[in-house]
């Protein structure tokens, strides 16, 4: 299984007034393994960041003055996740972004149609449903897996893709070691094979009721009889 992990930085919160993508990071996995591929892009949104937005990631309009539009970079882009399980967190905040970029090429697909599934795996949603009452940001989650955020003072697509990477397969490693064959199971595992008992010479012995239990077996299905008329005993065939 190829898996991708995604995250985007963006000149705002909604795409519906017109914030775009600017930046993408993504993380290559196979058989929940990193692999050597990563796709990284800063991309210029054609409009201002938001002065909030720049607090949270350190992007600049005029770092992105000189980088290609969104457009420039699509093909790539849909190379690299085409086929792939999508992985991120808070999944509808970047597919909703990315697909409003998609539709603004001409005869550009839908992500949606781009990668596995056509739905995301989101981390955010996994990790409300594991974790009830406990705070969920990547933060919070990097922070009680013990993943290493040091380098982290500000919000960066790639970065924040690779935390998301140990944070997912430290969310998922006991799932992954209920199934036979996986990379988790030849490193060992916590549930062990069935083994069928050996050396027991059993006959299989059928006891039969006495007397004295079938008159008291006949007479409580009197009484049932007797306060409905409809017995299914009755309808059984033996």
């Amino acid at each position: 299984m190829r898996q991708i992990i995604l995250d985007t930085e963006t000149t705002g919160l909604d795409p519906s007034d017109g914030h775009r993508v600017i930046e993408i990071g993504c993380i290559e996995l196979v058989n929940r393994r990193p692999t050597d591929r990563t796709f990284h892009v800063y991309i210029n949104p054609e409009r201002e960041i938001e002065p909030g937005a720049i607090e949270v990631h350190g992007i600049t309009n005029e770092f992105l003055k000189d980088k290609a539009n969104f457009a420039g970079i699509a093909e790539e882009f849909i190379e690299f996740i085409s086929g792939a399980e999508l992985i991120a967190h808070n999944a509808s905040f970047d597919l909703n972004f990315l697909e409003a970029e998609f539709q603004r090429i001409p005869n550009a697909p839908s992500i949606f149609d781009v990668i596995y599934g056509g739905v995301a795996i989101d981390t955010l949603a996994m990790a409300r449903e594991k974790r009830p009452g406990k705070r969920n940001s990547l933060d919070a989650l990097c922070r009680d897996f013990k993943v290493d955020t040091s380098e982290r003072n500000l919000h960066g697509a790639l970065l924040d893709a690779e935390l998301l990477t140990q944070v997912y397969l430290a969310m998922t490693r006991e799932q992954s070691r209920m199934f036979v064959g996986t990379e988790n199971q030849q490193q060992g595992s916590r549930f062990e094979p069935i083994k069928k008992l050996s050396g027991l010479d059993r006959q299989l012995v059928i006891s039969e009721p006495t007397s004295s239990e079938l008159e008291n077996h006949e007479a409580f299905l009197t009484k049932i009889r007797e306060a409905s008329d409809y017995l299914l005993w009755d309808k059984t065939e033996l």
